[in-house]
């Protein structure tokens, strides 16, 4: 598939969602005065469902008798797009590293490009001070031994 698409995809929702938010807003069944339920005791357990850019994202939250959460799980996408992001990693890498060509940081970023469209999060965290990676990187030769590394 093409990763970078993802961007373009993205584009196309955010359109669709617009055009969505607005008939959702003209709509007579869901704009009335009698829709609001309002809660008569403290909640004591809620979970959250949404699709956002980078991903599905699950909250799951418990509270005490005032309200104040006492445990909270997050499933984001980081969790969700893992397998995704480790297999565009390996088809970028092996894609763009060869034995007899020179390994620079223009060619590991074009690498980290294969991760960065899947969460925001890990392209902010991908970035480094110059000269420093941001995490370390191996590059292993087909007997499964190190030729070089940045740490």
């Amino acid at each position: 598939h093409h990763t970078l698409a993802i961007h373009w995809a993205r584009l196309v929702e955010m359109v669709q969602a617009a055009e969505t938010m607005i008939a959702l807003c003209t709509d007579p069944e869901i704009t009335g005065d009698d829709l609001r339920n309002i809660p008569t005791a403290t909640p004591d357990e809620g979970v959250g469902i949404i699709e956002a850019p980078r991903g599905t994202l699950i909250h799951h939250y418990q509270t005490d008798e005032k309200g104040i959460i006492k445990k909270a799980n997050l499933i984001v996408a980081t969790v969700n797009n893992g397998a995704a992001v480790n297999m565009s990693i390996n088809k970028a890498a092996r894609a763009l590293i060869q034995p007899d060509k020179e390994i620079t940081e223009g060619l590991l970023n074009r690498i980290e490009m294969a991760w960065r469209p899947y969460d925001l999060c890990l392209a902010c965290a991908s970035h480094n001070l110059p000269g420093h990676p941001a995490m370390p990187m191996y590059v292993y030769n087909k007997n499964k031994q190190i030729v070089k590394s940045w740490e």
